[in-house]
Parts: structure tokens; C-alpha cells; sequence
């Protein structure tokens, strides 16, 4: 009867400690915050994440630079009350895009690709095993970072391109920064659908050469086509509709078009990616 009573006490004292270690419902670090959280560490802690600001800089800087240049140099009238040929110093921001914009596919492109090729994407998906919360943890982290650094490229490609052009180039406050903003969401929308792909094809060659066909080849080989259709095309690319919304155009689309074009292609990226993702293993 002692053991036997023992034995329940041994039990009893077992289960409650047992009870005393279990982890609390309210414990932080799990579910999507947790997953953001992680995302947002591993971003900056690696080199490639630095040397993508740094190409941006450089690119957005040198190619302002060129776009200035070529401003007020290709302008001959002499007339200081005649205000043709002045470029407000946003829209060759804008114009610099052209380059500076693959830093930032850079990015967005490694933030994925990068735990395919060094196999960590198995530890990635183990803790976090929701594919849509793993992919949605990107987003919300690229969206914020590559917003801030587009609007950031927008200022300083204006204030490169302002000394250079002169008299060439206005500085409208308001234009200015909206410019700058607009930037900022273009190269958030591209960042996404650059992650979208990446999920999607899993390797950064396939990726960035899928991004640079889409962005750069396939508009221009639409808009040197004699068949007015298919120029038409061209408008729908995304770059080509982050171009009419950051310049503000009216023609063929309002500005307002191009902007939900752009989200279309980001959103269908990330379609995409998931599909595979739900499909496919690490």
C-alpha cells in the first residue's frame, strides 16, 4: 500500500510539473508577427541586402547625373523668359529609374531565391509551415523597406540632377515630392511581383532574366512594331504602367490605370508563387 500510494504522489507531482512547464497561451513570437519578425532579421543580416542599397545609390546617382546632363545640354534657347525644354528635376528621377530600379529587383529577388540555393528554405518552412504566411512575411517586410528606399532614390536623384540642369530644372515642392512618393510605390509594386516570381521559379538566374524580359525586352520589342494592336500591349506591361502612373499621364490611361495595372501584375506574381509553393517541397 506505501508503494503503491508512492507511486501516486511520484504520478501526481510528474503531471503537475508537467502542467507548470507548458508554454503560455499568450507567448509572443509565434504566428505572422513572428514570421515577419524573422524575415525582417535575416534581410539585415546579410551582405547582399547592403549591397543592393548600395548599387540603388550609385545607379540612381550616376544615371541622374546623365539624364541632367543631357538636359540642359541638348537645350539652345536663350530666351530666360521662355520656359520650354525645363524639366522638373522629379521626371529625370523618374528617367533614372530605367537602371536603378534592378537594385531593388536585386533585393527582392534574394530575399526568396537566396534560402533555395543555400537550402535554408527547408529550416524557413519548418518554422514557419503555412506557405502564406512564410510568403505573406516577405511582402510585409519588402513592401516598407523598398517604399522608403524609392522615395528616398527619388530625392536624391533630384537633388543630383538640380545643380546640373540649371535653369533647366524646376523644383515644384509639392511636384517634387510627389515624385518622390511615387517612385517609392512604383518600386514596391516591383519588389513584390519580383518576389512573387522568385517564389515561383526558385532560382534568381531564371528570375532576373524573367524580370529584365518582362520590364525591358518584351515592351520594346512591342512598341517597334508596326501592328498598332500590339503597341498597344506595350502599355500594359508593368513598367511601361508604373511609368504613365509616376508621370502622371492621361494618355492612354489615367494615371490611376497604370497604378492598378502595376498591383495586377504584383498580385498575379504572388498567385503564382504561392501555387508552387503549395505544390512543390524546399
Amino acid at each position: 500500500m506505501t508503494r503503491t500510494i508512492g507511486d501516486a504522489a511520484w504520478a501526481d507531482g510528474r503531471a503537475e510539473s508537467t502542467r507548470t512547464r507548458e508554454p503560455s497561451p499568450g507567448g509572443t513570437g509565434g504566428g505572422l508577427g513572428g514570421a515577419i519578425a524573422a524575415e525582417w532579421t535575416k534581410l539585415w543580416s546579410v551582405r547582399s541586402t547592403w549591397w543592393s542599397l548600395l548599387a540603388g545609390v550609385v545607379l540612381m546617382a550616376a544615371t541622374s547625373l546623365q539624364l541632367a546632363l543631357y538636359v540642359a545640354n541638348s537645350n539652345t534657347n536663350t530666351d530666360p523668359t521662355d520656359d520650354r525644354g525645363v524639366v522638373a528635376v522629379g521626371q529625370t528621377a523618374i528617367g533614372a529609374l530605367e537602371l536603378a530600379e534592378f537594385a531593388i529587383v536585386a533585393l527582392a529577388m534574394l530575399m526568396i531565391t537566396s534560402e533555395y540555393s543555400a537550402g535554408t528554405m527547408r529550416a524557413t518552412l519548418q518554422w514557419v509551415p503555412r506557405r502564406g504566411r512564410m510568403l505573406l512575411a516577405k511582402v510585409a517586410v519588402v513592401v516598407p523597406v523598398t517604399f522608403v528606399l524609392g522615395t528616398a532614390l527619388g530625392i536624391l536623384g533630384a537633388l543630383v540632377a538640380k545643380p546640373v540642369q540649371g535653369r533647366w530644372g524646376s523644383v515644384p515642392l509639392p511636384g517634387t515630392a510627389g515624385d518622390a512618393l511615387a517612385i517609392g510605390g512604383y518600386l514596391a509594386l516591383i519588389a513584390v511581383f519580383t518576389l512573387g516570381l522568385g517564389a515561383a521559379l526558385r532560382s534568381a538566374v531564371a528570375t532576373l532574366i524573367t524580370v529584365f524580359m518582362i520590364i525591358e525586352v518584351v515592351p520594346t520589342l512591342f512598341n517597334v512594331s508596326h501592328i498598332a494592336a500590339v503597341k498597344r500591349l506595350a502599355d500594359l506591361m508593368p513598367a511601361e504602367a508604373g511609368q504613365h502612373f509616376m508621370l502622371g499621364d492621361h494618355s492612354p490611361y489615367p494615371a490611376g490605370v497604370g497604378l492598378l495595372l502595376l498591383a495586377g501584375w504584383a498580385v498575379a506574381a504572388l498567385i503564382a508563387g504561392y501555387a508552387v509553393l503549395r505544390r512543390r517541397d524546399a
